[in-house]
């Protein structure tokens, strides 16, 4: 089986490809999913993982945004060949201030327009083209809507807000909590990441669309989470208290993964501690 990751240098993309020995298509390999000539290379494999984007949330930068996330994946998607299988990142945030309607976030929760960013509408636009290429050039598609996945840093990589406090902790800088530390998010190691990927290529689904986190039973306030990486590590963090970030939207969040489950068979099998661990 010829995978091929994209964003296969980045945050996660460099964890993913090492998993599975992947392949890479990124600019830090001397290839751009805006240039088609670059993107027709996906029909020479069997798995794409998609995880090659723009991360940017700024209202000012809209066009690039939508272009790299949008019409980036479009160029993978109709060089996909038949019967192959695309696995697309997308986010959480799709969902905005939504899903802190629900204890634990199903699939089911709204995606309409309640002030997302150019990100996360892009990232939901590009859904909708994942769907319906799989459908009309018969390959199959898988949709994650990932909640706080966190990796080991690589080089050249831009952590999330996991990997940002564990880099304060190391260096002993202050760290500004959102919201005083309150809001409630579930982690999520990257190697179970791979772990779904294969559980989908293994699976006899078409098309699935799955939230994609650590659950219940990896979910803590953020106060929590800087507590277990002090325990982990062995290091002191140093808290600005006088000066917290704002709440952020959702406040809480939780992936409802019931769905996935069911069909795939797939539970995080990294507990907190083992996975925090590996980030120092």
């Amino acid at each position: 089986m010829k995978v091929l990751v994209t964003g296969g240098q980045g945050y996660l993309g460099t964890h993913v490809r090492r998993s599975f020995d992947a392949a890479d298509l990124s600019r830090r390999a001397g290839l751009d999913i805006l240039k088609p000539e670059n993107a027709a290379i996906v029909s020479n494999f069997d798995v794409v993982i998609h995880l090659a984007a723009l991360l940017d949330k700024s209202p000012e930068n809209a066009g690039n945004i939508f272009q790299t996330n949008v019409e980036g994946t479009v160029n993978l998607l109709r060089e996909m060949k038949e019967g192959a299988v695309f696995i697309f990142a997308s986010t959480k945030d799709v969902y905005g201030r939504f899903a802190d309607n629900f204890s634990q976030v199903d699939e089911k929760c709204p995606t309409l327009f309640a002030g997302q960013s150019p990100l996360e509408w892009s990232k939901l636009i590009a859904e909708r083209y994942v769907e319906y290429y799989a459908n009309t050039r018969n390959f199959r598609s898988c949709i994650f809507r990932l909640s706080t996945v966190y990796a080991p840093i690589s080089e050249y990589s831009t952590p999330n807000f996991v990997g940002h406090f564990v880099d304060a902790i190391n260096k002993g800088e202050r760290l500004r909590l959102p919201g005083r530390g309150n809001p409630i998010r579930d982690l999520l190691h990257v190697d179970d990441l791979s772990k779904a990927c294969e559980a989908f290529c293994d699976s006899v689904i078409r098309h699935g669309l799955y939230n994609l986190g650590g659950g219940p039973g990896q979910a803590l306030t953020l106060s929590d989470l800087v507590s277990r990486l002090e325990q982990v590590s062995g290091l002191q963090a140093v808290i600005n208290e006088e000066d917290p970030l704002p709440p952020p939207i959702p406040l809480n969040y939780i992936s409802d993964l019931s769905l996935i489950d069911r069909e795939l068979g797939w539970r995080p099998e990294i507990g907190l501690d083992e996975g925090l661990r590996t980030l120092f």
